[in-house]
């Protein structure tokens, strides 16, 4: 469909969104000139509202990722607003919109990144179990990534000598949480931002950790630690290591904005695709804060078993999955069909 004929096709929709907008705009100045307090019902249906909501949104997503003319991503963006404010305008302060947030946005937009994600999946995976192997052969080949003194380090948290508090050297838990907090949402973050290196930087960054922590592993593996290493991170990888895949996929997406922007300039795409990846972000800071949690108060916890930490692992791994895979998407397809055929 042509730019053209997408909005021939859909203006008749866009006209009486605008239209119903205007009508509730001013209904409500008229209420607020004579305070007076919802004496007649809305001039649009509510439920009328909501379709035409929906099929804008749709038309939006349509229009952004087509990129389509710049007047009809504007005169969409508006509407969208527009009416979101109409809406979602109740003092619920905001648990509506994080709501859907966590049971749409989020999925939904990782589930967009599609090639995006697999890539930085791989780019991540493949370095960290093919350092793990050539650091399980030859221990002293973690040297190459860090000194000696983090290398003894690193064996001092994992040794016997961690005891109840595996992971660290120091610190008490909500010192931790807070440490653990800063450093995945800033490693997450550059992940992200290194993607307006044309997508270089993001490639470089979840590289360069798949290397390391497969390097840690393989070392700790050879020195026999290898239970104590793989109990402590079961359980919060599956946020923290999801999280950093994903800041990395966003981050490509950034990158691919500018080295390919299709019909739009790339401050449009780049823009667009900001846009797109702002819940995937979201998401990424949930998932650290989770991670940090269980990080600083489960899985440092020595006295824990460590099959019950796997337990526990397990579950963590099958939500995440089944939550960024599964959730909403039936919901999402009702949402499509409604927005295509909003009568």
């Amino acid at each position: 469909m042509t730019p053209r004929q997408f909005e021939a096709t859909n203006r008749p929709l866009w006209d009486e969104l605008e239209q119903a907008l205007a009508a509730l705009e001013s209904e409500a100045r008229s209420r607020l000139r004579s305070g007076a307090v919802r004496q007649a019902p809305e001039p649009v249906p509510a439920a009328r509202l909501a379709r035409l909501y929906r099929a804008g949104c749709e038309h939006l997503a349509l229009a952004r990722e087509r990129a389509y003319p710049l007047h009809v991503v504007t005169r969409l963006e508006q509407l969208t607003s527009r009416a979101h404010q109409h809406i979602y305008r109740r003092n619920d302060l905001g648990l509506a919109a994080l709501r859907d947030l966590l049971l749409y946005g989020i999925p939904d937009a990782f589930r967009a990144l599609g090639g995006h994600l697999l890539a930085a999946l791989l780019v991540t995976v493949i370095p960290m179990v093919a350092m793990g192997l050539a650091t399980w052969r030859d221990p002293h080949f973690l040297l190459s990534l860090v000194s000696a003194n983090e290398m003894r380090v690193f064996d001092q948290m994992f040794g016997p000598a961690a005891q109840d508090h595996l992971g660290r050297t120091a610190g008490d838990d909500w010192h931790m949480f807070g440490y653990y907090v800063m450093h995945n949402v800033g490693l997450a973050f550059q992940c992200f931002g290194c993607g307006l290196a044309l997508g270089i930087g993001s490639l470089f960054m979840l590289a360069f950790n798949g290397l390391l922590a497969g390097a840690v592993a393989g070392f700790l593996v050879s020195r026999g630690d290898g239970e104590r290493f793989f109990s402590f991170v079961v359980t919060h990888s599956a946020f923290e290591l999801t999280a950093i895949v994903l800041a990395g996929a966003a981050g490509l997406k950034l990158g691919r904005a500018l080295l390919a922007p299709g019909r739009a300039t790339r401050a449009e795409a780049l823009r667009a695709a900001a846009v797109a990846t702002a819940p995937v972000m979201t998401g990424v800071f949930v998932l650290l804060v989770i991670a940090a949690a269980f990080e600083a108060f489960w899985s440092s916890a020595g006295w824990i078993a460590p099959g019950v930490k796997y337990a526990v692992g397990g579950a963590c791994w099958s939500l995440v999955i089944a939550y960024l895979s599964l959730q909403g998407r039936r919901d999402a397809v009702s949402r499509i069909s409604a927005a295509k055929d909003p009568q």
